[in-house]
Formats: structure tokens, C-alpha cells, sequence
């Protein structure tokens, strides 16, 4: 049996961090991710879906992720239910995430410096657009680091082949 999810969107509002009584760092948020087609009016529209992030990667998608950000997510889908106020019984899904990926750099719309604990990935500048990918099967000293900020493709020397093979559809 296989529960993966990989989403890529914008965050609705802020991250809501918060902690169990041990301590155990968890943030919740919104993904906005547009869906693949157009309605009969011709318009995109989005699924809302909620994430749920724990420990290290809570604090750190809380302290630089916003509203509007760019963010990728990958984790397992997780249902829930609890009794309501009115009685009623309510159901939940959420999104629990693996690793959050930060995918444009803080600045880029203006964010400025949210860092509001003083925390940082470190002094070197270039490290300011990275996140360590958190994975529960990975050693702690073993963090993979994303770059946003570098092509890829930029020492091409030409057109890049892709055959029919290498497409996923």
C-alpha cells in the first residue's frame, strides 16, 4: 500500500505554529494548488488543502514561509475525525508533511525578513533560499539542501533532448 503526496502551491495565510506539551514543534497551513483544467467559464480554480509539518521543518516553515509563498510538500494523506461542538461528528484530511520545500527566495515578493526568532540556516548568504528536507528514515546530520537559485540547465550547450520515454504521461 502506498500513501505519497507531492503538491506544489501557495500558502492562504501564515503558518500557525504551535507546540505539544513536550515540546514538539508543529505548524498548519493552507496550500492553494490550482487544478490542471478550466471550468465552463473558462477559469482555473484551486484546492485548499491542509498541511500538517512537525518538529525542525514546523519552526522553520513557520519562520520563513507566508502568506503567498511558493511552497512544495510532500508527505501522506491522514484522516481524522472528532465529536463537534454541535455534537455532530466532523471529518478531517490532512496533508502530513515529510518535507517542506521553499520554492522561491524570501524576497522575492517583497517578504523582507520574517525571521522572527533570530534563527537562521546559517551565515553564508546563499543559504538564506535553502531548507534542510526533513525525512523521518534520514539520519539528522544527513539534511538534503534544495537550491532555488540555480539553473540546472545553465551550462547547456544546446537544445535539451526529451524523448517520449522520459514523460510521465
Amino acid at each position: 500500500m502506498i500513501n505519497r503526496v507531492v503538491l506544489v502551491g501557495r500558502l492562504t495565510k501564515d503558518p500557525e505554529l504551535r507546540y505539544t506539551p513536550s515540546g514538539v514543534a508543529m505548524a498548519r497551513f493552507t496550500l492553494a494548488v490550482n487544478r490542471t483544467f478550466s471550468n465552463q467559464q473558462g477559469e482555473r480554480e484551486a484546492d485548499f488543502i491542509n498541511c500538517v509539518v512537525w518538529r525542525k521543518q514546523a519552526e522553520n516553515t513557520a519562520n520563513y514561509l507566508k502568506k503567498g509563498s511558493l511552497a512544495g510538500v510532500e508527505g501522506r494523506i491522514q484522516t481524522g475525525s472528532y465529536e463537534g461542538q454541535d455534537g455532530k461528528r466532523v471529518y478531517t484530511t490532512d496533508v502530513v508533511a515529510d518535507s517542506v520545500q521553499f520554492l522561491e527566495p524570501r524576497n522575492s515578493s517583497g517578504s523582507g525578513d520574517r525571521n522572527q526568532s533570530g534563527q537562521s540556516f546559517g551565515s553564508n548568504n546563499q543559504q538564506q533560499f535553502s531548507t534542510p528536507s526533513y525525512q523521518q528514515s534520514q539520519p539528522m546530520n544527513q539534511q538534503n539542501y534544495t537550491r532555488v537559485d540555480e539553473d540546472p540547465f545553465s551550462n547547456s550547450s544546446g537544445p535539451i533532448e526529451v524523448s517520449d520515454d522520459d514523460l510521465p504521461f
